[in-house]
């Protein structure tokens, strides 16, 4: 349970991740494809739409999509559903096809559920951070949800969660800045916190990989 005070919402949801690897000079035809045939057939009836973003910084010719849905059962059950659907076979689908090169798909146990910055116009940035195996995992998201009050000092979560499936003993947390400069700004403040600094001291130790994405929202994506 987050002990920075914020009302642990995730938990009741299970929230996938997928990242489409696209050939490159095509991320802005798979883009507009989702914003406006995949948008208009799906709308939120196959799962809610949480973020949508194509990568700017890091492993580039990728974009981003992050839904949500109650529980796993109902998420078979939607995708199922979406499946039979003559427009997004028949339309969306042979759309993107061509322009895919890779997809992963992490399932996500929500720990802070996804809440929009205050101001759109946003860049993201992705952070997922691989845990030793046996338990180092738990023990990291302890330190980070105690930790969090300083580091809420210079920047605002959006939203952090840890994977059920697809990449094993992984902690994703996403943030947003009004540009890059801010972020700089704000991660050098956090680094000079007493109390940020204590948790990197005990938590680093966890950890077997770091990872940082830079990412620039899609028109469709509800966090702007």
């Amino acid at each position: 349970m987050p002990t920075n005070g914020r009302q642990d919402q995730g938990n009741a949801m299970i929230y996938e991740l997928r990242t489409y690897t696209v050939k490159p000079g095509t991320t802005g035809d798979m883009v507009k494809a989702a914003s406006t045939v995949s948008r208009e057939i799906r709308k939120d009836d196959y799962g809610k739409l949480e973020g949508y973003w194509w990568t700017d910084i890091g492993p580039l010719n990728q974009v981003m999509h992050l839904w949500s849905y109650p529980d796993l059962n109902e998420r078979s059950r939607l995708r199922g559903e979406l499946a039979q659907n003559p427009r997004w076979t028949g339309e969306y689908v042979p759309l993107i096809r061509p322009l895919i090169l890779r997809q992963d798909v992490r399932l996500l146990n929500g720990v802070i559920a996804p809440v929009a910055p205050q101001a759109s116009g946003n860049i993201y940035e992705f952070r997922n951070y691989r845990a030793k195996p046996g338990g180092a995992a738990r023990q990291w998201l302890d330190l980070f949800t105690g930790a969090l009050v300083h580091r809420e000092k210079y920047s605002k979560i959006v939203g952090l969660w840890q994977t059920e499936a697809g990449q094993p003993n992984e902690l994703c947390h996403l943030w947003a800045y009004p540009d890059l400069n801010a972020r700089t700004a704000a991660r050098a403040a956090a680094l000079t916190d007493p109390g940020w600094q204590a948790f990197i001291g005990q938590s680093t130790s966890l950890l077997e990989e770091m990872h940082s994405t830079i990412l620039l929202p899609a028109p469709h994506s509800p966090l702007k």
